[in-house]
């Protein structure tokens, strides 16, 4: 996301309604934190431990939270955790913590809702300053190193004037932050479901982009669970209005910057309105949900293209994402091995005119509209201007041979794009891999290739051997040992996951664990006050929530209530039916004015009560 200016940091407390160990991180099993390994900031890692130190010094603590393929994050490395000016005064008054947010979802959302309570949005790198007590005290994401150090000494010579002053400060905050009891809520009727779909409709398309699709008026993400959401609406009752935004926005992001035409697979989100210029990362959560949504679409709205870009990028997923250890990783980087951010995708005029002959050249610049003065530093972004037929016509060439042309093209840059280099962060986390095997069942039952089976098999078998020990799912694995403990998000998504590998092969073993994972994670993240995303985030916490909302990841409070009364259905398991519709009937005032954040609330309920 795009940096948020920092405010006065007096007038954000002011309006509040609410020994040094080394450089620990080097040989971590996570990419992103081993990437600070080097840095003169002696990072710790999040712990028990590192809060007792900070009671026990009476230091503020400074937790930045980031990911691998997060561009601006590895800006503010560059620029200010490698400052040594920034690292001796950190070092000296400040316990710093780097924390992979892929690694720990709780803190990362606990502090991101902190950070857009007080600043109004929040983003990655998300660093935020803590009392002692483990209670936030103010936040920002990306800053200038001058602003970043200016800022270090303000906060340290007020926390040193008034220390007593900034801790109470803080706890008011975080208890502004807590939500409350659950109140019960009256039987689910039909009626009611069929307003929140009709609000769903009516605020999707009032927040709606009728020029390009998608949402937003300057950054645009594929927020693959409220299309799927409003894909779903428009079944039970066809709309000719969202029926043409659908389309429109299925089309632009399949055709624009945000699809990678060359080497297949759908990057993070663009920073653009008009789907023109992404930000470069590739997240295995977004590929997956965007080939389970064009699946969909080419079925729904009867479009062979739509099946077509999901058969590309399922292919991406295979070829590019599938460990060796038969998981699928996480993401690759934004930038380059260079450091560059875009230049394993770009094309400088030079490279172009090297590898292609003048056929071949003038062909791809008017299918991919790579001519001219690029727009980017490193050269062109491939993107489909025009279809062989247009191109063919243009260059009075017969559309059969630019076809052939075409492929034989794309296979020259392929091989050369190959000589370069791109960062893999190569975690294998539970919770997205329950996402991709979804997606690669579902391509198995609708394409009927046999190689997305092959593929969903690989991903079953690392789910249930590598992070499942019997006991307990893992979110991850390394080399020593478990790697972030397991959220609601990773029992939801593995277990939606295996029930489709389980309805796919007809596996009872398979069913009675996705079983044992509903039960657990019911358990574990769900009480009367509702639903938390971990029982262990370290930090003073409130109550739960009714329901979690959508982001560019579906709910996963919804993911588990859909397992489960799928489940329920199939082992005809009346008292797991009842729990679901007992949690899924909790607290729907937020549906009344927010239905477009809790789509996939309203589809759930319309499923379970239609």
């Amino acid at each position: 996301m795009h940096p948020h200016p920092l405010s006065s940091i007096f007038l954000l407390l002011v309006l509040l309604p609410l020994a040094v160990t080394g450089n620990t991180l080097r040989d971590s099993d996570s990419p992103y934190l081993a990437m600070h390994g080097d840095d003169p900031v002696d990072w710790q890692p999040w712990s028990a431990e590192v809060l007792a130190q900070a009671k026990r010094e009476n230091k503020l603590l400074f937790v930045s939270i980031g990911y691998f393929a997060c561009h601006w994050c590895h800006v503010m490395q560059r620029e200010t955790y490698r400052d040594e000016a920034v690292a001796r005064y950190l070092n000296e008054h400040f316990i710093s913590i780097k924390v992979d947010r892929e690694l720990n979802l709780a803190l990362d959302a606990y502090l991101i809702e902190f950070v857009t309570r007080t600043r109004g949005s929040a983003g990655w790198p998300l660093n935020v300053f803590l009392t002692p007590d483990g209670h936030p005290l103010v936040g920002m994401t990306y800053l200038p190193t001058a602003r970043f150090e200016s800022l270090l000494r303000e906060l340290q010579d007020q926390w040193l004037e008034a220390p007593d002053y900034f801790r109470q400060v803080a706890a008011k905050a975080a208890e502004a932050m807590k939500g409350t009891p659950l109140t019960p809520a009256p039987a689910l009727k039909v009626v009611d479901v069929q307003r929140y779909e009709e609000i769903l409709v009516s605020q999707a398309l009032a927040l709606g982009d009728d020029m390009s699709g998608g949402f937003g008026e300057q950054t645009k993400f594929p927020l693959a669970p409220h299309l799927r959401s409003l894909l779903a609406a428009w079944q039970h009752r066809p709309d000719a209005a969202l029926k043409e935004f659908l389309t429109l926005t299925l089309d632009r992001m399949a055709l624009g910057g945000l699809r990678d035409p060359l080497g297949g697979g759908f990057f993070r989100y663009t920073v653009d309105p008009g789907w023109y210029t992404p930000h470069f990362e590739k997240m295995l959560y977004g590929n997956a949900q965007l080939a389970v949504l064009y699946l969909r679409a080419a079925q729904v709205f009867d479009r062979p293209d739509y099946a077509a870009v999901a058969r590309d990028t399922l292919d991406f997923m295979l070829r590019e994402m599938m460990a060796p250890a038969g998981g699928m990783v996480a993401s690759f980087s934004a930038v380059d091995e260079a450091g560059a951010e875009g230049g394993y995708y770009l094309w400088d005029n030079e490279t172009l005119q090297r590898v292609f002959d003048k056929p071949q050249l003038a062909l791809m610049q008017k299918i991919w509209g790579m001519q001219g003065v690029p727009p980017y530093d490193d050269g062109h972004l491939p993107m489909m201007q025009m279809s062989f037929a247009e191109a063919a016509k243009a260059l009075d060439m017969d559309v059969r041979m630019a076809e052939k042309q075409f492929q034989l093209a794309t296979e020259r840059l392929l091989v050369e794009r190959r000589k370069r280099q791109l960062p893999v962060d190569h975690k294998i986390l539970a919770g997205w891999n329950g996402l991709a095997l979804t997606a690669l069942v579902a391509g198995a039952r609708q394409l009927g290739d046999v190689r997305y089976r092959q593929g969903a098999q690989k991903l079953r078998d690392h789910l249930l051997e590598t992070l499942w020990d019997g006991q307990r799912l893992w979110r991850a694995r390394g080399k020593r040992g478990e790697l972030g403990q397991a959220t609601l998000e990773d029992y939801a998504f593995a277990a939606q996951g295996l029930l489709d590998w389980a309805e796919l092969t007809d596996s009872k073993a398979d069913r009675q664990v996705v079983q044992r994972w509903v039960d657990d994670a019911w358990r574990r993240f769900h009480d009367g006050s509702g639903w938390r995303l971990s029982d262990q985030t370290l930090l003073p916490s409130g109550y739960g929530v009714a329901m979690f909302s959508d982001s560019p990841l579906p709910s996963p409070s919804v993911v588990l209530m859909r397992t489960a009364w799928r489940l329920a259905g199939r082992e005809d398991d009346k008292a797991l039916r009842e729990r679901v519709l007992k949690a899924a009937a909790s607290d729907h005032t937020e549906l009344e004015t927010a239905a477009f954040e809790y789509a996939g609330q309203v589809e759930l309920l319309a499923e379970i009560v239609r």
